[in-house]
């Protein structure tokens, strides 16, 4: 699953948390959170598109944390599972009902499923 690959690695990574769903009791103001928005598959070959949301208690801090994943993600195609990593897009995603201060990057990446 590629949620859980790209979730361990980016704990290696980060000394922030990373899930891959919101937890009911947030102790922490930065976390990330990672959610696959869709996918397909062609020849054993997986394609996913996997939004990773960086949360901070400023503006500042959210986009800080953004550009470190960009990064980080670009390092990733490193990772023996994953072929290739493109950013879509990355932006100010703000959540003003929680009023938390947010960032999203769009990635499409492709990657191998063992069975």
């Amino acid at each position: 699953m590629i949620e859980k690959i790209l979730r361990d690695y980016l704990l290696e990574v980060f000394s922030v948390p990373v899930y891959m769903q919101k937890p009911e009791k947030l102790t922490e103001d930065e976390y990330i959170i990672i959610e696959k928005t869709g996918s397909s598959v062609t020849n054993h070959i997986e394609t996913a598109t996997v939004a990773i949301q960086s949360y901070s208690s400023s503006l500042y801090g959210a986009a800080v944390i953004n550009k470190a994943v960009k990064q980080a993600m670009r390092d990733a195609e490193a990772l023996d599972d994953i072929a290739g990593i493109r950013l879509n897009t990355d932006y100010n995603s703000s959540d003003t009902a929680t009023k938390q201060y947010r960032y999203q990057a769009v990635f499409v990446i492709t990657w191998y499923e063992e069975d």
